[in-house]
Order: structure tokens, then C-alpha cells, then sequence
């Protein structure tokens, strides 16, 4: 094994939240239309996935602390969005319809500045057992 090789390691957190799929610049119907029973409001026991790369610290023989992963994870996005009303309860997802894709991405801009650059690689968030969204850094 070469000693700069990345290693890639994943924590997965879960949480449950409330959301209505619905653009406020649209009628009814055509809300209905594009998200059909998604637009009434519902809720979801999502998991989010985050996965970060890096080499083995020789020290430790870790790419990152998961715990300081899942410490991260919670102070930035779980502890917000837990038990809450997506669309009306987070500052940060003001304006923004929350779809899984949506908050991917919201997601990922909460945690890159607090991860080395470059390590943060993946961030899925999984709506159902059938459904999710992932941004990643295409590497």
C-alpha cells in the first residue's frame, strides 16, 4: 500500500423532518401537477450520508475521527433540520423547495468550510429506502 493513497470512510446520521413540495409562484393545480401527493405536507425518516477522503494519518490511522464527523454532521445540519418543518423552520433553507436534491447541496455547503479541501467527496441524503439525492465532487 502506498502511504499517500486516499482512503475514503463514510458516517451516516438520520433524521426525521417535515416538508411540502410546493413553489409558492404557482397554483394549486400546477403545484399538483409537478409533485402530486408531495405537495400536501409530510414527513420522512431521512439519512444522510457523508462520505471524505484522505490519506492515512500515520499517528492515529485515521483519515478523519468518524466521531468528529458525526459531531460535525449534528452540529451543522441535524441538529437544525430534526423534528422540523423544512420549508419553514431553517433559516438556511429559506426560499429553496426541499426536494432531496435540494438539500443535498445545502447539506454540502454547510460542511465544506469546516473539512480539509478537497476531502469532502459525497453527500447523499436518502428520503426513502427507494429514494435518494448525492452531490459529489466528481472525483
Amino acid at each position: 500500500m502506498t502511504a499517500h493513497m486516499n482512503v475514503r470512510i463514510s458516517r451516516r446520521e438520520g433524521f426525521n423532518a417535515a416538508h411540502q413540495l410546493r413553489d409558492a409562484s404557482l397554483s394549486d393545480d400546477e403545484n399538483r401537477r409537478l409533485y402530486g401527493k408531495c405537495v400536501s405536507l409530510h414527513g420522512h425518516n431521512y439519512v444522510l450520508e457523508v462520505v471524505v477522503s484522505g490519506a492515512i494519518d500515520p499517528v492515529t490511522g485515521y483519515v478523519m475521527d468518524l466521531k468528529r464527523l458525526s459531531d460535525l454532521m449534528t452540529a451543522e445540519i441535524i441538529q437544525h433540520v430534526d423534528h422540523r418543518n423544512l420549508n419553514t423552520d431553517v433559516a438556511w433553507l429559506s426560499g429553496r423547495i426541499p426536494t432531496a436534491e435540494a438539500l443535498a447541496l445545502a447539506f454540502w455547503a454547510r460542511l465544506r468550510p469546516h473539512l480539509p479541501e478537497g476531502s469532502l467527496r459525497r453527500v447523499r441524503v436518502h428520503e426513502t429506502d427507494k429514494n435518494w439525492a448525492e452531490c459529489s465532487d466528481g472525483g
